[in-house]
């Protein structure tokens, strides 16, 4: 933590008694801090603009205020340019395993936060749409002679064919970064935090997120879909679906691409990249197979 970061928390006039500070690990696009006043703990988050991943915080604090509201996520507190601090929670932090076994109940939260956040937020909405994303990073990475530059025709062939694949489109609001260590537990409740990338969006982009954040294995992957859907799947929404899962995918892979160019964080970019790169091109391939079962004549028996 460094002596700026202290001070900055420090000058906050919410602030009743001699605070403590201590550093909460983990953030890849932000610095996040335990502050502890008197008796009461707070979350406080500090983060400025990232145009490269459009991250917009004035977006994340009209969001982060309406979850608060819809109970989704804990109690908003305070902001001002650059930090955002909430009521801090004694919680357990999932992981893969911890989502897979409380899926039911992740079912629950998905649903309420694609229909209870817009009744809360206020001023322009804010967009997140998955095809725009890998298209403005197709532009960056051209821009800045990215050693994936040979990549990028081909990612932006995938992308429209994708798009092609999934739409029409179900639009609703979506937090869009379902990783499992944005999932909070409580003796209350499962609470989501992280509001940096939500907008309206596709459902299909939180449900396909979830499952490649975590590892689901294809019965898991059919019962969300079921569940949140409260209805069997058909071969034409196993596709689009598919389709969205893939466009995710593939603005992580480019996420990391970016990253690797602009990031200061110490963490192995590049390993990421690869990784999702791989998950891209096998679910890419089951999205061909998928089309090709879809097209082919039912035989009579």
């Amino acid at each position: 933590m460094t002596s700026e970061q202290t001070n900055l928390v420090l000058s906050l006039p919410i602030w009743k008694n001699k605070v403590s500070i201590e550093v909460i690990t983990g953030g890849m696009t932000n610095q996040n801090f335990l502050v502890k006043d008197g008796p009461n703990q707070y979350f406080v988050r500090l983060g400025k603009d990232i145009p490269e991943h459009l991250i917009f915080r004035q977006n994340e604090i009209s969001v982060s205020k309406a979850a608060s509201l819809a109970s989704v996520s804990p109690k908003f507190v305070h902001s001002e340019e650059g930090i955002t601090v909430f009521e801090y929670i004694q919680s357990t932090t999932y992981n893969a395993d911890l989502i897979i076994k409380n899926l039911d109940q992740i079912i629950e939260v998905i649903k309420k936060i694609h229909t209870s956040i817009p009744q809360y937020l206020e001023g322009q909405p804010p967009l997140f749409w998955v095809f725009h994303v890998i298209q403005h990073y197709v532009n960056f990475l051209k821009k800045n002679n990215s050693a994936y530059s040979n990549l990028l025709e081909d990612f932006h062939k995938k992308s429209m064919h994708m798009n092609k694949i999934a739409s029409p489109y179900d639009i609703v609001f979506c937090h869009n970064d379902f990783l499992a260590a944005n999932f909070i537990e409580n003796e209350s409740q499962i609470w989501v935090v992280d509001w940096e990338y939500a907008g309206f969006n596709t459902p299909l982009f939180d449900l396909g997120g979830l499952v490649s954040n975590n590892e689901f294995t294809y019965e898991q992957e059919i019962y969300l879909l079921e569940n949140y859907y409260d209805q069997k799947i058909n071969d034409e929404q196993i596709s689009k679906y598919l389709a969205i899962k893939c466009a995710s995918l593939l603005r992580e892979t480019m996420w990391s691409m970016v990253s690797e160019i602009t990031s200061k964080i110490d963490f192995d970019y590049k390993d990421y990249t690869h990784q999702n790169l791989s998950k891209f091109n096998e679910e890419f391939k089951k999205l061909e197979l998928s089309l090709i079962h879809i097209s082919e004549p039912t035989r009579p028996r």
